[in-house]
């Protein structure tokens, strides 16, 4: 199964199988993973890039996706490369003769995942192969509300027309895209019109309705954080289910349903952090 994910910005980890370099690891920013995979084993003269051509075959591992922009993550792509030079990982130890590149990479990483600012965002953790996959002890685990997620990837190609608009989905009838040009969803905040579906927030929850503008709603579930940008959770204004902004905003991108494990209550939330303790 290859899930489709709108508006990807996307940080990878390459590791080498050529048996001359095995064991070489390579950091990166990617919007379209599928591409970037072939570039690098196609070498630098088809935009692969200098450190990994010539030394394929790559496989490309596990991606870190769900960065609000291109700017977060190649901040994040930079500091993982860099994690002795980056401010924010000053606390990391330094990789130890026994440790491998990959499991030292892996182990900065997961520290990166639970230091600030990352450790507020919607990221979920990808391994897009498995085999490589390897447990960390519970201390290294990243935030529950980052999902471990398993399978392959691809960003949804845009659709045609003016940037921003979406194409018919699936399933919607001409009576639905005639209900919503004559009947604009307003916000469920301020009540104002949601003019953009970039815009446009909705609970996932079965029978909710909620349509909220994306700043509306987090500054909703920020009121008793207000020092902070990004929520964590927050009660749904509509349905009053306690949800994760994290699985509004991977609902929102199509990335919702694939997801290994997504405690939906704060009672789920508890229970699973006290399972990790």
């Amino acid at each position: 199964m290859v899930v489709e994910v709108e508006g990807f910005y996307g940080v990878y980890l390459l590791y080498c199988t050529n048996p001359k370099y095995k064991g070489r690891i390579y950091i990166g920013f990617t919007v379209n993973p599928e591409r970037r995979i072939q570039q690098h084993n196609a070498g630098k003269h088809k935009g692969g890039a200098w450190k990994t051509s010539g030394r394929g075959p790559w496989d490309m591992v596990l991606i870190v996706h769900g960065f609000p922009n291109d700017i977060a993550a190649l901040r994040f792509e930079w500091a993982w490369q860099h994690p002795h030079v980056s401010r924010r990982l000053a606390h990391v130890p330094r990789k130890t003769k026994k440790q491998s590149s990959f499991d030292f990479h892996l182990f900065v990483l997961y520290h990166m995942l639970r230091a600030a600012p990352w450790n507020r965002l919607p990221l979920t953790l990808r391994w897009l192969r498995q085999e490589y996959h390897k447990e960390l002890p519970p201390l290294l685990q990243p935030p529950l509300h980052m999902p471990l997620a398993f399978g392959q990837v691809r960003a949804r190609p845009i659709p045609k027309g003016k940037a921003g608009e979406k194409g018919q989905e699936e399933g919607e009838t001409q009576e639905g895209l005639l209900l919503k040009e004559t009947a604009p969803q307003r916000c469920r905040i301020c009540y104002q019109k949601v003019q953009s579906e970039d815009d446009r927030l909705r609970c996932f929850h079965p029978g909710c309705c909620l349509t909220a503008h994306v700043l509306c709603l987090a500054k909703n579930f920020l009121q008793k954080e207000p020092e902070h940008l990004i929520p964590v959770e927050g009660i749904c204004p509509s349905c009053r289910n306690s949800v994760l902004w994290g699985d509004l905003i991977r609902f929102k991108n199509g990335c919702y349903g694939d997801l290994e494990e997504i405690p939906h209550s704060q009672s789920d939330w508890v229970n699973e952090l006290q399972n990790r303790a």
